[in-house]
């Protein structure tokens, strides 16, 4: 165990946010910590990294284990680069760079011994400097910054001139490169596009710490969560396995906990019955009998009755009238910025009851697309034609579609002055707005909040067409499960922006990958789309584009060959090398034993055995010159 959380509790203004918090985490575990919004997540978080004292309970942390957290939201101000900021982390590192480089500088002015000796330092700090891992850190931090999403030429950027997204991503690059023991993450996937929040889940899969996250985004959290604690009514439940077992388990359980209620509740309802009847006998006997049926009463366990009707938003989406077949249509639109093109001439159509995904990297022009369609922006290019009948239905991530001087009823009352008021206090309260809470002002809101206000606003407008910008950006797990529903059962056509691979999975029947300034088609979910991207980003190419990875294919097959073939020709050299060696050594020791039996007498008096020693000898000579030099023809 490498912590342990005991009884943590903490209230703010007299409301208990925790009660008796328990659980720990295992070296390696990943642990996700999930609740609906304002549950106590992230407060939780901030007790056990040390921001925040619990008002009772500890949190005990195994000796000499570091923690490292990311909060939500962060403000960097630091003047370094992005680069630098991430090297600073191995701050021995960072020092040993600067001290090499600067003996670089020096060199050009030395000479003699000066420059020498400098040369010597120069050597061992820079073996130093290998030994350490300098370099291979150097490409740790470049994969790092790439799997966060920052182009190499984003590198040199200041960190306090940064958004507050990017400066979230680079607080998260040092926080991984630090390699605590234990990861405590608040939402890191909030600033993250598909393909980094991917890199990001392989990340911690294999990361050698244990990680603790707080996250609404569940696809990822099957990915990599190990073990789920649910904060419920300010306590706390722990569940083995991924998002998806911790959601069939908790339904299970509060199923089985209702059935047991309702057999409680009926076996009281029996008793009470069968004591009423006794005593209308009005008998000693059966009297005697109902005050015992009573006493056993009173001692039964009575449960209390679970909460089947959790608070979380309830709606459905209706159209008021059927769209004409084709719903969309769009043809060669274009849209740049300066010198940036977002996209040059897609097209495609949407027909009635399809459900569209729109997907691509952060910086593509998704939400742009969908201002154009809901004339927000105005496109370089290209036309886009509405169907028959076509009433269409706009979600803002930035909900710009809302007034903040106004209140939450008045927003409402102001866009449909036909419904009274208990018509909009009934809508407002599927949205969770009751009591005073509709005469909050727009402006005062959460994220959240005004999320609910705008769905509430779209549901309402009973368009045939609804087009959603990262429609569950703020919205808590429970909500989003919620909005899945309504979307599925909903019989117009959708399209939205979304990077939650859950919901994109949940809702699409077919995916628009904009990419590389156009759109690829996938008739399917987020599974389909994984499964047929390769395919269908190869046979988008055009067959220029297509030939140089043909030819780098044939010229990997090519250079494969070749290896083989010259390690086959080296594993030839090396057996010949060996056996001309042996050669060598047995021609050389024979010859040492002519020279020996030269100098027997009885080898000496004898003419014949002499001439006979001679030749070979000489023999032996000129097969020792060639194997010399084949030896070391051999050896080059």
């Amino acid at each position: 165990m490498i912590l342990n959380i005991s009884n943590i509790s903490k209230s703010y203004d007299g409301k208990d946010i925790l009660k008796e918090i328990s659980f720990h985490i295992e070296e390696r575990e990943k642990t996700a910590l999930v609740g609906v919004n304002g549950a106590g997540k992230s407060t939780l978080l901030k007790i056990i990294s040390g921001c925040e004292e619990p008002d009772s309970g500890q949190v005990v942390i195994s000796k000499d284990k570091r923690i490292g957290y990311l909060a939500q939201h962060q403000d960097l101000t630091s003047s370094s680069t992005i680069f630098e900021q991430l090297w600073s982390v191995r701050n021995d590192l960072h020092l040993l760079s600067d001290k090499i480089r600067v003996s670089e500088e020096r060199m050009a002015d030395l000479s003699g011994d000066e420059l020498h000796e400098e040369m010597q330092e120069y050597a061992r700090m820079t073996e130093l400097f290998e030994r350490e891992g300098g370099y291979a850190y150097r490409s740790e931090v470049t994969g790092v910054l790439k799997g966060l999403g920052f182009d190499e030429s984003e590198f040199g950027k200041q960190v306090l001139a940064l958004s507050g997204g990017q400066k979230t991503r680079v607080a998260l690059g040092t926080l991984l490169l630090t390699s605590p023991d234990i990861l405590l993450l608040d939402e890191p996937t909030n600033h993250l596009d598909m393909h980094s929040i991917e890199w990001l889940e392989t990340y911690l899969i294999n990361y050698a710490g244990a990680v603790l996250i707080v996250s609404h985004d569940r696809y990822f959290l099957n990915r990599v969560a190990t073990k789920v604690v649910e904060i419920e009514n300010g306590r706390s439940a722990v569940y083995a396995g991924n998002y998806d077992r911790f959601s069939e388990k908790k339904e299970a359980l509060r199923k089985a906990a209702y059935a047991a209620w309702l057999n409680a509740e009926r076996e009281r309802e029996h008793q009470e019955a069968v004591i009423a009847k006794l005593k209308q006998f009005n008998r000693e006997k059966s009297i005697r009998r109902a005050e015992s049926r009573e006493k056993a009463l009173e001692k039964m366990d009575r449960p209390d009755k679970p909460d089947m009707t959790d608070r979380e938003i309830s709606f459905r989406f209706a159209a008021s009238v059927e769209s004409g077949r084709d719903v969309l249509t769009v043809e060669d639109l274009s849209k740049s910025f300066g010198e940036q093109t977002l996209f040059s001439g897609i097209s495609f159509e949407i027909k009635r009851g399809e459900h569209v995904a729109l997907i691509g990297d952060n910086g593509t022009g998704k939400s742009t697309l969908l201002k154009i369609l809901n004339g927000a922006e105005k496109s370089d290019g290209g036309t886009f034609t509405y169907g028959t009948n076509t009433f269409a239905g706009y979600y803002d991530q930035e909900m710009q579609v809302l007034d903040s001087s106004k209140t939450i009823f008045g927003e409402i009352s102001d866009d449909y002055p036909s419904m009274n008021n208990t018509e909009i206090r009934t809508k407002l309260a599927a949205f969770l707005f009751t009591g005073d809470d509709v005469f909050k002002r727009i402006g005062d809101l959460s994220g959240g909040e005004r999320a609910r206000v705008s769905l509430c606003k779209l549901m309402l407008s009973k368009s045939n067409f609804l087009m959603l910008d990262e429609p569950t950006n703020h919205l808590d797990i429970s909500s989003r499960e919620v909005l899945e529903s309504a979307i599925r059962a909903y019989e117009g056509t959708v399209f939205y922006v979304s990077h939650d691979r859950y919901f994109i999975n949940r809702t699409a029947t077919r995916i628009l990958d904009l990419t590389q300034c156009h759109l690829l088609n996938y008739i399917g979910n987020y599974d389909y789309y994984l499964e047929k991207k390769e395919d269908v980003e190869r046979a988008s190419l055009t067959e220029e584009e297509r030939l140089p990875e043909e030819k780098a294919d044939t010229s990997a097959k090519l250079d494969w060959k070749a290896q083989k073939e010259e390690e086959s020709r080296k594993r030839r050299q090396m057996n010949a090398l060996k056996k001309l060696e042996a050669e060598i050594e047995a021609l050389e020791q024979e010859d040492r034993e002519i020279d020996e039996r030269f100098e027997d007498p009885s080898v000496a008096s004898d003419a014949g055995l002499l001439s006979e020693l001679s030749c070979r000898k000489d023999e032996i000579g000129r097969r020792l010159e060639e194997a010399y030099e084949e030896w070391e023809t051999l050896q080059a």
